[in-house]
């Protein structure tokens, strides 16, 4: 133990936290353009147009069934066949992107449909344009019913960010490699790696349980306060 807190530990620590910030790097591109994809792909579906359904929903279909390693080495090893060369990093952040993109428009799509259509109606009677009614009403409550979800799918990124040490990333998981390569201390190096990782994701999860938590309207946070309140005596009742 002595050997692990006062030599491994400070030799080859900050080997490892130079991969997580690529870790990290990767995490947080490939969420922003996953987002970005995942909403427009939901538009497109909710759009009622047949010409560009079916493609939409090919290419979730695809994306969400094919092995994620199995996606990165396609873009990485077969794309410079047809001239498209990227370089390990981005060939990372694409592979994640589409994937992540695929799913989250799934996620996007029943929060949209979750929203009462009511309001949408409420909205044209007042004179409201159809990308108003999206943006002051739609978008707002559909973006809280989906943090929970988009959230856990972050975390769940952090994690298979790893799967781009397959194509010569040096992000966490592979600096841990080399390292293991020139001590041969693969416990020891897993174990910091596992730690870090750890952090990641429980930071990951405090903020978006904030997140989750600002974004909640005062009065449905009085309302679930009341229902945890009730759920002692509701147990109870014969």
């Amino acid at each position: 133990m002595y050997e692990f807190f006062f030599v491994l530990i400070p030799r080859h620590f900050p080997f490892l936290l130079e991969g997580a910030l690529v870790t990290l790097e990767l995490s947080f591109l490939s969420m922003g353009f996953g987002l970005v994809l995942g909403l427009a792909t939901a538009l497109g579906r909710l759009s009622g147009k047949r010409w560009l359904d079916w493609p939409l929903m090919t290419y979730v279909e695809i994306w969400r069934d094919v092995p994620l390693i199995v996606q990165l080495m396609v873009i990485y090893f077969t794309l410079p066949t047809i001239g498209i060369t990227l370089s390990g990093f981005w060939a990372g952040v694409l592979g994640l992107s589409l994937n992540l993109g695929a799913y989250l428009s799934e996620v996007f799509r029943a929060a949209i449909m979750s929203i009462d259509p009511g309001q949408r109606a409420a909205g044209m009677s007042i004179g409201m344009s159809k990308p108003m009614i999206y943006r002051r009403i739609i978008f707002p409550q559909a973006f809280r019913i989906a943090i929970p979800t988009i959230g856990g799918y972050f975390i769940a990124l952090l994690k298979d960010s790893s799967l781009v040490s397959f194509i010569s990333v040096n992000e966490l998981l592979r600096n841990g490699n080399i390292i293991i390569s020139n001590t041969f201390r693969n416990m020891e190096v897993y174990m910091m790696v596992a730690i870090i990782y750890f952090i990641l994701s429980f930071a990951a999860s405090r903020l978006i349980r904030y997140l989750e938590h600002s974004l909640t309207p005062k009065y449905l946070r009085r309302q679930g306060r009341k229902a945890k309140a009730l759920a002692p005596e509701i147990a109870v009742l014969p």
